[in-house]
Order: C-alpha cells, then sequence, then structure tokens
C-alpha cells in the first residue's frame, strides 16, 4: 500500500503529539508532581505507584506503633508491619504467610473469619480480639479499593491490653461492691425485721403493762377495802 505525503504528514504530527505528552508525563515525574501512574491495557487499567512518593508513605507504616496487616479474604496474612509482629511475639518473616487465625485466641476466631466473608466496599468492621499470648487488640478492618485489583483487606491493630486489664479491675471491683451492697442489703432488711419484730414485743409488753396496771388497781380497791372492813371491826369491838 503506497503511503502518501499528506498521510505521513498527519502520522508525524501524532507522533509529535504523543512525544510531547509522554514528555510532559516524564518531566511532572521528575519534578515529584506525579505520585502514580495509569496505564491501560488488555486486563483493564493499572494503577502503578512512583516509588519516590510510596516511600514516605511506607516508611510510616513500617515505623508506626500501631500494627499493619495486609489478609486474603481466606485470613492469610500477605504483609504485616513490625509492629504487628511484635503484637504476636513472632519473627515477621514467619507471620507473613500464615493464617491470622492461628494468632488468635479459639474463642475469638470466628469473628474475624465472619469480619473478612462480610468485607464489601462502604463497610468498615472494628472488633476486639485476644491473642493466644494474652495481648488484646483493637482491630479496624477494611477491603481494599477495587483499583488496586486485588480481594484483599487492610487491617490496623492497636494493642489495649492495658485498657482490657485495667476494664477487668473495674469489672471486678464491681462485683465486689455489687457484693457488699447486697449483704448491706440483706443486714438491712434482717434489722429492719428484728425491728418489726422487736416493736411487736413492745407492743405485746404495753398490752401486758396495762393489764397489769388494771389487776394492780383492783387490788388496791380490794386492799383499801379490807382495811376500811378491818379498821370498821376494831372500832366497834
Amino acid at each position: 500500500m503506497t503511503i502518501t505525503r499528506e498521510q505521513l504528514i498527519n502520522e508525524n504530527n501524532e507522533l509529535q503529539l504523543l512525544l510531547a505528552e509522554a514528555e510532559k508525563t516524564l518531566s511532572a515525574i521528575q519534578r515529584g508532581d506525579v505520585d502514580a501512574i495509569v496505564v491501560s491495557g488488555n486486563d483493564g487499567s493499572q494503577v502503578y505507584s512512583i516509588s519516590s512518593a510510596e516511600t514516605p508513605y511506607r516508611t510510616f507504616i513500617e515505623e508506626m506503633n500501631e500494627g499493619a496487616v495486609t489478609l486474603s479474604r481466606e485470613g492469610i496474612i500477605i504483609y504485616c508491619n513490625q509492629s504487628f509482629a511484635d503484637f504476636v511475639s513472632e519473627p515477621i518473616e514467619r507471620v507473613i504467610g500464615s493464617y491470622f487465625k492461628r494468632f488468635i485466641a479459639p474463642g475469638d476466631r470466628s469473628k474475624i473469619e465472619k469480619s473478612l466473608a462480610d468485607q464489601t466496599d462502604n463497610k468498615n468492621d472494628v472488633l476486639i480480639i485476644s491473642l493466644i499470648n494474652a495481648l488484646y487488640l483493637k482491630l479496624s478492618v477494611k477491603l481494599l479499593p477495587a483499583y488496586l485489583h486485588g480481594d484483599y483487606c487492610v487491617m490496623v491493630a492497636t494493642d489495649i491490653t492495658e485498657i482490657k486489664k485495667e476494664e477487668e479491675k473495674l469489672l471486678e471491683l464491681s462485683g465486689s461492691l455489687k457484693k457488699k451492697v447486697d449483704i448491706i442489703q440483706r443486714l438491712r432488711m434482717q434489722l429492719i425485721d428484728k425491728k418489726i419484730e422487736a416493736e411487736a414485743e413492745i407492743g405485746k409488753l404495753k398490752k401486758a403493762n396495762k393489764k397489769l396496771v388494771k389487776e394492780i388497781a383492783k387490788h388496791k380497791l380490794v386492799e383499801t377495802s379490807l382495811k376500811h372492813k378491818l379498821k370498821k371491826k376494831k372500832a366497834t369491838a
């Protein structure tokens, strides 16, 4: 097929435009104005991070006190930072590739399994779990955005062991106070019952006293009458 001069000129212009766009993109990357680039291919668009932009964020994740974890839907740890490895008391190389539930106390494993299975784009789960080494973690679990091409979840873990210990102390103290209050209430009821019984006895004694007073009065009248009769009898003798 013969290519005309006009076609060559048009093709050259298109190439010049593509070259200008490529130079602009390269210049922006070199200046640090671009964090990532999108490349279209047969499998759709893919995002590639620029290492200079990624490095500060990666350093932040690696150095932060909270644990950072990337999990598959099956609960396999794809990535974790050193803080999380410290939480579970194992070398980081042994943690990555393990099932997350391996580090969780048996009673809490169903929590994370359900959270991973139910994750959606707009959901953010917050869980409290205990580890087999007796630490307590607060987990924030969220599904990675779709454009990152992975059915993975990200998790931030915070050590709340000291808070849980204080909570358990408060619960223990609350339970102890409740027992003491119950004892005081029982004693109070016993005192009330005794007071009622005492008042009933006092009432009986008052009635008995009144009856006794009447009997004494009768005896005095009889005694007075007898004395009067005796005196009168002596007078007539």
